[in-house]
Order: C-alpha cells, then sequence, then structure tokens
C-alpha cells in the first residue's frame, strides 16, 4: 500500500508522481486478477486525487496541501475496502480494521514510503478518477 502523506514526503507526492507506477485495464490480464485489478484501481484513484491537492485546486499553503493529501489517502483506501467487502473474495487485511487500526496497518511495511519515482519509469496517462472533494475545515 502507500504511505500515508507526511510533511516528508509530501514534496515528492506533488512533484514526482508521473514517476511513479500507474494501472491501466491493459495492464492486467482478462481474468483472473480482479484483486490485483482493484489494488492498481486505488492507486490510481489515490494518484489522481494527489494531483487535485498538489495541482491548484487546494490553497498554496503547504499544511492544506498535506491535510488534503492525508484526506485523499484515507478516502481511497476507504473506497478500496468498500469495493474489497463487495466481492466474494477475503477482503485485502488492513480493510478488516476499523479507525486509526486501519491507517496503521495501510502505512505499515511500505514499499516506498517516501514516494521515490521509479527510475526511467515515465506512468501512462490515466483517467482522471472523480470523487474527491477536500475538506479544509477538517484540517
Amino acid at each position: 500500500p502507500p504511505a500515508c502523506p507526511t510533511a516528508l514526503n509530501l514534496a515528492a507526492i506533488c512533484h514526482q508522481g508521473e514517476g511513479r507506477p500507474r494501472y491501466p485495464a491493459s495492464f492486467f490480464p482478462g481474468s483472473g486478477a480482479s484483486h490485483f485489478r482493484r489494488r492498481g484501481n486505488a492507486i490510481n484513484r489515490l494518484e489522481s486525487w494527489y494531483s487535485l491537492c498538489c495541482g491548484g485546486q487546494v490553497a498554496q499553503q503547504s499544511h492544506q496541501i498535506l491535510c488534503c493529501a492525508q484526506q485523499a489517502w484515507k478516502q481511497a483506501l476507504s473506497q478500496f475496502c468498500v469495493e474489497e467487502y463487495a466481492t466474494m473474495t477475503v477482503p485485502y487485511e488492513c480493510c478488516e480494521d476499523r479507525g486509526d487500526a486501519r491507517w496503521t496497518c495501510f502505512d505499515s511495511e511500505l514499499p516506498n514510503p517516501n514516494y521515490n519515482p521509479t527510475p526511467g519509469y515515465t506512468a501512462p496517462q490515466v483517467p482522471a478518477e472523480l470523487g474527491f472533494t477536500f475538506n479544509a475545515s477538517a484540517c
């Protein structure tokens, strides 16, 4: 899973997004990979929502950008869990937790906590994801 946005990784989230993986529909086989497809869709959704937070839709104050990114992270992972429970498979383990325990689980054992780009990789275009609205009053 992607790391929770922090003051330490926010610059990479906002400025190196094109170097992190995206998962267009063509990335997955036609059948038998629905759990990977849900994970890829969650990453695509999150990266799309990060671009809203970083790209001028939010007042350009770093604390608001960070708050927006954190809201996007929680909302994208919450939606992922809803999708996990909508299938007949065992849900991703962190989705079984509630409240802060869920976020702690998602923010542990991270493959790329600093959101570093993949050398030589340029993300393909994926459709923008709708459904995220930043709530500045929650910051």
